[in-house]
């Protein structure tokens, strides 16, 4: 793709570096979908431009099928998922990368015996958000989602559908 003529935009200095660190106390981690996420880069310190969060998916685990209108893209970093794409599954191993297009159905479960690990890139930014406002905080990136009854479940089922719109996003469940 070629290059826009003209000068690029100049530096903004009110942005700043952005520099993600595991073991760093402020991240914020989220019990979603059978897995705990962390929020790595917020959409706040991109000024929108993109979100990158860390997913960690034990056996069993993943989202229900879903579309959004912003782009996202999964690296695995150790593990394993089958991610079901417009209807046609495929596997993405460790080292693997893939990208859903915008407004694209799709859904990833972990299928096999090991937890997954992964870094989803959404943008423009927004999910960041979407997954703070409808999973539970947990203390840190290994800890286990809180037990949940059933009366708890369907409030966070019903909380995420919800707001699903707010976050350009549409749950693709009966």
């Amino acid at each position: 793709m070629p290059v826009a003529s003209g000068a690029i935009p100049a530096d903004d200095p009110t942005r700043t570096l952005v520099h993600a660190r595991p073991d760093d106390r402020n991240l914020q981690h989220v019990a979603i979908a059978g897995g705990t996420y962390t929020i790595l880069v917020t959409g706040e310190q991109t000024a929108g431009r993109y979100c990158l969060i860390e997913m960690r998916v034990p056996p069993g685990g993943g989202p229900p099928p879903h579309g959004h209108d912003f782009e996202e893209m999964f690296t695995l970093l150790d593990g394993a998922v089958e991610v079901t794409f417009r209807g046609q599954r495929t596997t993405v191993r460790a080292g693997e990368t893939i990208n859903i297009p915008a407004n694209a159905p799709h859904f990833f479960r972990n299928s096999f015996d090991q937890p997954a690990r992964l870094l989803c890139m959404c943008t423009p930014a927004g999910q960041d958000e979407y997954f703070l406002r409808v999973g539970d905080t947990v203390d840190d990136p290994t800890a286990p989602p809180p037990a949940l009854t059933d009366e708890e479940k369907a409030e966070r089922q019903n909380r995420a559908a919800a707001l699903a719109a707010d976050y350009r996003t549409e749950l693709l469940i009966p």
